[in-house]
């Protein structure tokens, strides 16, 4: 009689599921960007290599974080066009002494993310920090748009 470990079933019913975020967000960037601006990118559906991006707003700024674990922030690349925050950059391969990789888990290779604004920005004061694989964008709403507060005499 032989011993088996019990192994729990999986619990995604199809392990590509979650490549259908990746396909709405490829989608939404299609629609987003004006079309010419497409030409020329190699695409990215299904390539499984997009980080996460969260935006935030306050009422001074918007902010973006978004998760670039084991890059350089010279492989990172911002951009601010016509109210669209793009984020783009490469990871690399890490080359070992010749070892043969038995698995493989971690993304390699570019990717670039575009990001409508929900509101005008100050683009001459936009900042960004990059630390312990997490990179953040600050971008300071234009004068106009923010909300003021009015005295009443």
């Amino acid at each position: 009689m032989d011993l088996i470990r019990y192994q729990a079933p999986d619990l995604v019913p199809w392990p590509a599921l979650g490549r259908w975020s990746n396909l709405r967000d490829e989608l939404n960037s299609f629609f987003e960007m004006p079309f010419w601006s497409s030409f020329g990118r190699p695409g990215q559906l299904f390539t499984g290599w997009s980080p996460a991006l969260d935006l935030y707003q306050s009422n001074d700024n918007v902010v973006a974080v978004v998760e670039l674990p084991g890059m350089r922030k010279e492989d990172i690349d911002i951009s601010l066009h016509d109210g669209t925050l793009t984020i783009s950059g490469e990871r690399k391969r890490d080359s070992t002494g010749g070892e043969k990789a038995e698995r493989t888990e971690r993304y390699v290779g570019a990717f670039r993310r575009s990001i409508a604004l929900p509101t005008r920005v100050d683009a001459s004061k936009v900042s960004a920090t990059y630390r312990d694989g997490i990179l953040t964008v600050t971008l300071p709403k234009a004068e106009e748009v923010k909300p003021k507060q009015i005295q009443v005499s």
